[in-house]
């Protein structure tokens, strides 16, 4: 503190330096001016000095530091970088997440609906963890073109990123606003082929409704019970089921439905060979896939009974060529609309013919030998959910399940089976109405 006592240009110094040798007992001195603020602003600029050199150093100090191969932290990104939100709700969701700890590298993203954690073995010079844009870090590791990179961040959350002759700083922001990893104790797991899992999501997620009002039949259903996984996607027009037999699980039956955000992640992640274990929460389930975990918030709503349409026998069963019943389809469907998408399926003894006809375009008519001895039976069905299902049969002919023409169609892969209950993949296609023309 300093306060000007006299007008002799003195002021007293109170408790701002430490006492002369000299000084017995005084806690005030009258010094000239001239010295005593040489003295004072030699302090503050010590002072100063300390501080922007303890800054330098610390700004210097690598927080975390670690090495890996680029085609392995590319591999890593892009299994990944699809979670992150386009319009995060709060800045810190635009960021992947990265530790480096105990010689491995965690990256992690989520949305808060959907997360995803992928790991693997590094060299971890300093352990640490930060969060960069998700985005330009993805398209900035894509273009590199050195073996391996080095990532260094500093306490300043400055990550630097060097490549070959290549260097980059990326500022990023501090971890703590980034969300916990969602609590899986006490979840159920089943363990399934991984193989087995991809078929069965690949078999059903295309059916499931883009339509956000139906927010329910946005994801697709999982069915755990009597020793057997059973999933299912619809739109209310169309529907695909299929299953497999599982050898543990939880003892009562089960039903989760998994957003198709989450779903074609899974399908991502999979590979041909190993397992993948579901663990099932209330209100989430993750599914772990060798070094990746992926964790989703479960759709709520009732999921309706729609296996209540599937009968167990079909008196018409045809089996169709499916390449050929393809190139049919592609052809008449030029002549549909998107208001009018339907086509005219007319079958007569030993034939099946395809028409459909709009007003603007023309009309077309296309046909193809079929196992068919009935009367005559015209049904409508949508030509671009035919080729969805068609392009999801494996096998070289699929069997055409029919009733009448009120009821659903119902398509089996491969040659006719003996109860539809148990076939998989199992795809039921509404008919649409019969126009007048």
């Amino acid at each position: 503190m300093l306060e000007i006592v006299d007008c002799n240009k003195t002021f007293v110094i109170k408790n701002l330096l430490p006492l002369s040798s000299n000084m017995t007992g005084k806690t005030e001195e009258k010094l000239p001016i001239s010295d005593r603020c040489f003295d004072f602003y030699l302090d503050i600029g010590r002072t100063i000095l300390v501080f922007f050199m303890a800054y330098l150093v610390f700004k210097g100090r690598q927080f975390m530091k670690f090495e890996i191969p680029t085609q392995e932290l590319n591999y890593l990104i892009n299994k990944m970088q699809n979670v992150v939100s386009m319009k995060p709700t709060t800045p810190i969701l635009a960021n992947f997440l990265l530790e480096a700890r105990s010689n491995e590298l965690v990256l992690t993203a989520t949305d808060l609906n959907v997360s995803v954690r992928c790991n693997t073995e590094i060299n971890v010079s300093e352990e640490g963890a930060t969060t960069l844009p998700a985005r330009r870090f993805a398209q900035l590791v894509r273009e590199l073109p050195a073996a391996n990179v080095e990532i260094s961040t500093n306490a300043l959350e400055t990550t630097t990123v060097a490549s070959g002759t290549s260097l980059f700083k990326i500022n990023g922001m501090k971890t703590e606003g980034y969300p916990q990893w969602p609590d899986l104790m006490g979840s159920r797991s089943i363990k399934i082929p991984q193989k087995e899992l991809k078929r069965l999501l690949s078999c059903t997620a295309f059916a499931v409704s883009k339509d956000d009002t139906r927010y329910v039949l946005t994801g697709v259903l999982m069915h755990i019970g009597n020793g057997q996984a059973t999933f299912l996607g619809t739109d209310g027009r169309r529907l695909a089921r299929a299953h497999c037999k599982i050898e543990t699980g939880p003892e009562e039956e089960c039903q989760a439905v998994i957003p198709i955000k989450a779903v074609d992640e899974i399908i991502k992640s999979l590979l041909e060979e190993g397992d993948a274990i579901i663990s099932l929460l209330p209100d989430k389930v993750a599914v772990c896939i060798n070094q990746t975990i992926l964790v989703a918030k479960l759709l709520t709503g009732d999921y309706p009974d729609f296996v209540r349409l599937i009968p167990e026998h079909s008196p018409i069963q045809l089996v169709l060529h499916k390449e050929e019943l393809t190139s049919l389809l592609r052809q008449v469907s030029l002549f549909t609309t998107d208001q009018t998408h339907a086509a005219r399926f007319i079958f007569e003894k030993g034939e099946l013919k395809l028409e459909a006809n709009t007003h603007e375009f023309g009309e077309g008519s296309v046909g193809m030998p079929v196992n068919y001895q009935g009367s005559k039976l015209e049904i409508c069905f949508n030509p671009g959910y035919f080729l969805d299902i068609l392009r999801h049969c494996k096998e070289e002919v699929v069997t055409l399940n029919l009733i009448d023409c009120f009821n659903p169609g119902i398509v089996t892969d491969g040659e006719p089976v003996q109860s539809l209950l148990e076939a998989t993949p199992l795809f039921l296609i509404m008919p649409m109405r019969l126009s007048a023309d």
